[in-house]
């Protein structure tokens, strides 16, 4: 099958085995992150959704353990936002598992008003980059164990609209743009993926920076109504664009990087629509593809450092 713009998750799936593999999904209990968790069990994988909301994950494992009939969909509450959050869930989950094989980093918070994570990080920046960035090396030693993990990293086209600013990642000394910080963000997220492959490639870990496309879920919830219609991603009848993916279409490029025997070998991409993508130096007019800024090994180890020694753990 070729796999393109429409594909769903489920049908990338189709003929996969995961049975016998470990993934995590953050942010699995709602949006391309439900439809993430409910291909990978589909295929056999022991999937645990991690979320903030533990009631509210508790009962999505429930729906999915018994729409995909496989093995119980574990929940496991975790707040990206929350460094404390992230060491406790990722303490509890390697006191049950000794590998990890898929870790889908998909929870994000999108063009919030300027408000700051327990910790003292820009709440975009704290929770979709350093979060995960600290998840991931908390996981670190079972996906080793693994000896063939997969990492996939969610960006956003969002990334076009600003690269990592170095000298001020909190806003500290510039004003606060909702869209350039989680513009920053989505690039550091893309990254990420960059730096992942460069350091553990070797080790059996492969990473993959993803562009979902355009959906309108929950992460929109900052935005108001006015602005939606005037960004053209509804009508004045609130109808979606056209131009816009289903869910499961959203949840098609994550599975596939999670899964694909084609990707084997090829980690640090920047994929969409279940392909590699074009990289630029400037910005196409219909934002397609990667800046070359999202996916610079220079860059991506100057992040690497800098999120180290944000987190104490240089």
């Amino acid at each position: 099958m070729v796999f393109g713009y429409r594909t769903t998750a489920l049908e990338v799936v189709q003929g996969v085995s995961l049975f016998g593999k470990h993934a995590i999904v953050t942010g699995g209990y709602s949006g391309i992150g439900l439809e993430t968790a409910r291909a990978l069990a589909a295929a056999g994988a022991s999937v645990t959704i991690a979320c903030r909301d533990l009631d509210r994950a508790i009962a999505t494992a429930t729906e999915l353990t018994q729409s995909v009939g496989r093995e119980p969909i574990q929940a496991m509450q975790l707040d990206l936002s929350s460094q404390a959050s992230v060491a406790a869930f990722a303490e509890q989950y390697r006191s049950q598992h000794d590998q990890l094989h898929i870790l889908v980093n998909n929870a994000a918070v999108m063009a919030c008003p300027y408000s700051t994570t327990v910790d003292g990080f820009e709440m975009q920046f704290g929770t979709n980059h350093l979060g995960h960035f600290a998840l991931f090396m908390s996981l670190l030693p079972i996906l080793r164990a693994a000896h063939g993990a997969r990492v996939v990293s969610l960006s956003s086209t969002g990334h076009f609209r600003s690269p990592v600013v170095f000298d001020d990642i909190g806003f500290e000394r510039r004003a606060y743009d909702p869209w350039d910080a989680y513009g920053q963000a989505k690039t550091a997220c893309a990254l990420t993926a960059i730096g992942i492959q460069q350091r553990y490639a070797a080790e059996g870990i492969e990473a993959y920076a993803v562009h979902p496309g355009g959906i309108m879920t929950a992460l929109q919830r900052h935005m108001t109504a006015e602005s939606i219609q005037r960004r053209g991603w509804v009508d004045a009848e609130g109808n979606v664009n056209e131009r816009f993916k289903t869910v499961e279409q959203g949840a098609s490029t994550s599975v596939w990087a999670a899964t694909s025997p084609a990707l084997t070998g090829r980690g640090g991409q920047y994929l969409a629509d279940c392909s590699e993508v074009v990289i630029h130096d400037e910005a196409p007019a219909d934002l397609t593809g990667v800046m070359r800024y999202a996916v610079d090994p220079a860059q991506a180890d100057r992040l690497w450092e800098l999120s180290l020694a944000m987190l104490d753990l240089a």
